[in-house]
């Protein structure tokens, strides 16, 4: 059984409980919508003819879009996602999907239920459409400051999802820079070059962001920070693009007829471009499958994402990341300097204090 938080999102829960509705009559998932009753139910009611395997649980708190993740966790321990995660620790789901805030929903996830054995920081990994097919990004946003063996990590991670869920027999696994040279980039990248340089995976060296759509690497692995503005961008970059064709297309009449002809390419192309069609992004490295989907998901994207979760759970990929983890950091040569980087995240947390200090203040 799969829990979803049927109140995250900018459409919950009518997009939401559609979404399951599909889900559970296309691939017989039986699934929990956590979140409201009353309002779940008049949307699950009229729709539920065919007694699909779908329950409620009852969850009287929402967490908004723009609340701090620390604060809604704190203050609100009956939120749908607080309490879909929960149902997760005590192993009454196998899984959850969410819709809602995603920095309180990673948040939630590492205190409810903690990092994998041998994770040090999860990562979001994401879905980018190439040429040549799919390719993963990772991190999409989890971690904005990393430390060189964390990027290792999500390389691994990108790894094994490659592996196991898209069949892909040697992933190729590139680093984002603004050069393809060795010696490009800032200090991380250069450090993360070296350590991946080192390892027995299938390191292609760097990667530009324009070559990632041209398929040239299977896993892409950055910090949140970069991954997160990359994400942005390729989403909006997709949806001008497609709209600013059909607008040029529609401008003249003697296209018209040609409009008509390609209007399958059309179709084709903007199903490639969609977001909607992968589901959502698998926040890998806690200790459970969590899926998290784009605030704006339709019912459609909350198939696909509810299907990914399924996915997940049916090749145990949470049982294998640990021994992977362990296995391939084992035969990494090249190990970065401790010293240097211990500075780095102890003036990352003063920073972070006196942030956090100017925010009560506020």
């Amino acid at each position: 059984m799969i829990a979803v938080d049927a109140m995250g999102g900018d459409f919950a829960p009518g997009a939401i409980v559609k979404g399951a509705l599909s889900a559970a009559k296309e691939f017989g998932i039986k699934i929990v919508l956590v979140g409201d009753e009353a309002r779940i139910s008049r949307y699950l009611s009229p729709s539920n003819e065919l007694q699909l395997p779908i329950d409620i649980r009852h969850a009287p708190q929402r967490v908004e879009m723009g609340e701090v993740p620390s604060e809604s966790f704190r203050q609100k321990p009956y939120s749908s996602m607080s309490v879909s995660l929960k149902m997760l620790y005590e192993k009454e789901v196998k899984a959850v999907v969410s819709a809602g805030n995603t920095g309180a929903f990673l948040y939630s996830a590492i205190k409810i239920l903690n990092t994998l054995p041998k994770v040090k920081r999860p990562a979001i990994s994401t879905i980018i459409p190439s040429i040549k097919g799919r390719t993963i990004v990772l991190d999409a946003g989890a971690n904005v400051d990393c430390r060189p063996e964390w990027l290792l990590q999500f390389a691994i991670m990108g790894h094994l999802y490659a592996k196991i869920i898209l069949k892909k027999e040697r992933p190729k696994i590139a680093l984002l820079n603004n050069g393809s040279e060795p010696t490009k980039g800032n200090r991380l990248t250069q450090e993360v070059y070296r350590i991946l340089d080192n390892s027995s995976l299938n390191f292609v060296g760097n990667i530009e962001g324009n070559n990632i759509f041209y398929g040239e690497a299977d896993v892409v692995v950055c910090d949140g920070f970069v991954g997160n503005i990359f994400l942005k961008l390729t989403e909006g970059f997709a949806n001008i693009y497609v709209n600013m064709l059909k607008e040029e297309v529609s401008k003249r009449a003697r296209s018209g007829i040609g409009a008509y002809l390609m209007k399958p390419a059309f179709e084709n192309l903007n199903r490639r471009l969609d977001f909607t069609e992968y589901g959502g992004a698998p926040l890998l490295g806690v200790n459970g499958v969590c899926i998290v989907a784009h605030g704006s998901s339709p019912s459609y994207a909350i198939k696909n994402a509810i299907k990914t979760a399924e996915d997940f759970v049916i090749k145990d990929f949470n049982k294998t990341l640990p021994e992977e983890i362990e296995r391939l950091e084992d035969l990494v040569t090249y190990k970065p300097s401790k010293r240097r980087w211990f500075w780095g995240s102890l003036r990352g947390s003063f920073s972070k204090e006196r942030d956090e200090k100017e925010e009560k203040i506020e």
